[in-house]
């Protein structure tokens, strides 16, 4: 069994520090960290510190794109590239030191033409056999269609693939038009799936439940923020809150809580254990600051809380 992250929207993420965030003085930052970013990539990031490789896959255009692979090559990360037109995005983080608050600054995806497109559906039909895990994480880039992860799917119809989808809006909504392995939705995204603002606890729950009984997805985990998640599937549905931690930045924690729920998966762990992987990785990224992941440190220690 192979795991395959794709991630076709990447970014290099930067963060900084400033001392105090004042309009229109210039502000001198420091701490300046490079981490390469997106869903996919994050995901494999942090199944590598569970002592898992996955294969890599992800669009890279310009210098921002050739750094970010450079990032990944650190971490002993062999990356496969679909080289693309347009720049590899930035994404921005800043945490006021005065105030500890943290301002997030998402930059448009890049544009990817038909051919490039292709691309990424023939390298995924050459690189998933019966069997494998593939990961569709992250967003779309930005003339990419609502559908394209719905594309994707299809490929592997006839196959058997678990294919774990962690996206949202529109995307989700086409993607869960085919059937999926899992899913991880938040409370938001949930709700938008239902077509309402908010849903209540018994709403959550009824919402997931129907998605596992409509055959949509085998998994549904909605994470619930600081409360922890819950999963659903034909075993019932199961709770699992957080250990109380310093949290530091909240950045990459859901992509985590994804590979830790996909470390449950490959060991075949009963949904309950899977589910604790799942929470005890996302935990483990909200402990370390601006755009790092959880080390396997961070994540011993919150399974050591969790017992």
């Amino acid at each position: 069994m192979k795991i395959i992250t794709l991630t076709v929207n990447p970014a290099l993420d930067k963060s900084a520090k400033v001392d105090g965030l004042i309009p229109t003085q210039k502000l001198k930052c420091h701490s300046i960290q490079y981490q390469p970013g997106g869903g996919g990539i994050n995901i494999s990031r942090m199944l590598k510190r569970l002592g898992t490789d996955t294969t890599c896959i992800l669009t890279s255009g310009g210098d921002t794109g050739k750094y970010l692979k450079e990032l990944l090559v650190k971490e002993t990360i062999q990356p496969e590239i679909i080289p693309v037109k347009d720049w590899t995005r930035e994404n921005l983080s800043v945490v006021d030191t005065q105030s500890d608050l943290q301002y997030r600054f998402g930059m448009p995806g890049n544009k990817l033409s038909n051919k490039e497109l292709d691309v990424i559906k023939n390298l995924l039909s050459e690189k998933v056999n019966s069997d494998d895990i593939l990961v569709l994480s992250g967003s779309l880039a930005e003339n990419m269609p609502a559908d394209y992860y719905a594309q994707l799917i299809k490929l592997f119809n006839d196959k058997n693939v678990k294919i774990i989808v962690d996206t949202s809006g529109t995307a989700l909504k086409e993607a869960l038009k085919e059937n999926v392995f899992l899913i991880k939705p938040n409370q938001r995204e949930l709700a938008q799936l239902a077509g309402k603002d908010f849903l209540y606890t018994a709403e959550q729950e009824a919402i997931a439940t129907e998605l596992v009984k409509s055959n949509k997805a085998l998994y549904v985990v909605v994470s619930l923020g600081a409360r922890g998640a819950f999963l659903a599937c034909d075993e019932g549905v199961f709770y699992k809150s957080t250990p109380s931690v310093k949290v530091k930045s909240t950045i990459g924690a859901g992509d985590s809580m994804v590979a830790g729920l996909i470390y449950g998966i490959q060991n075949n762990f009963p949904p309950e254990k899977i589910l604790k992987w799942g929470v005890a990785c996302g935990v483990a990224t909200t402990m370390s600051e601006g755009t790092n992941l959880g080390s396997k440190e961070n994540i011993d220690k919150v399974l050591e809380l969790m017992k």
